[in-house]
């Protein structure tokens, strides 16, 4: 099944991926509420590696309630001062929030015509955006699908130095539960994008 958006053909594997971009997205910009757990609990996975991370995520949702995922949410990522993790590109990057990487990402947007949402306050390298961003690329949500090339120099240039790293601390988090499987996905298909625009889009 493909899609078409403004006469472009959007391949089923690029909407499978334009899906899992927007799921990650959605479980790392907020706590998830009831609607997004059930969709987590209802997932089923291959024996891939990507697949098995999946089936454990699936597992786990449904052992968890909403009010607990809330709790690790704002332990992980807001905290009393800030949460275990800074889900930030310049943060990883540089040690620091609001450097290049920030700047970098601010001209890029400017570029690819997409504009920050009115009611986020938080700088827009946050991985939750980010993945979001590959999402809207893909289904041409800024204007028409975004050529694979773009994707690529995108993803490389604001993903890929730092997002599977980030994955990973977020797998091994003190506070992670729900989220230690999201992690898992979340660099299982990084590695997956990362080949694939390696071996088809130079």
């Amino acid at each position: 099944m493909s899609e078409v958006v403004k006469d472009i053909v959007i391949a089923e594997e690029d909407l499978l991926r334009a899906d899992l971009y927007d799921f990650l997205a959605a479980l790392l910009a907020n706590p998830p509420d009831s609607g997004l757990l059930q969709r987590a609990s209802s997932l089923g996975g291959d024996d891939s590696a990507l697949g098995q991370a999946i089936s454990t995520l699936a597992r786990v949702a449904k052992a968890m309630k909403e009010p607990a995922v809330e709790r690790e949410f704002n332990a992980l990522f807001i905290g009393l001062g800030r949460g275990e993790l800074m889900p930030f590109a310049s943060y990883y990057l540089t040690g620091f929030l609001n450097e290049k990487p920030l700047a970098t990402l601010r001209a890029d947007m400017a570029g690819l015509r997409i504009t920050r949402a009115p009611n986020v306050y938080e700088p827009e390298d946050n991985i939750a955006s980010l993945l979001e961003m590959m999402a809207g690329m893909i289904r041409g949500r800024f204007g028409e699908p975004t050529p694979l090339t773009r994707q690529k120099d995108f993803y490389f240039t604001h993903i890929a130095p730092w997002a599977e790293h980030f994955f990973t601390d977020l797998e091994g988090a003190q506070n992670s539960v729900f989220y230690a499987p999201v992690g898992t996905v979340g660099k299982a298909f990084l590695e997956i994008e990362t080949q694939a625009f390696r071996m088809g889009a130079e």
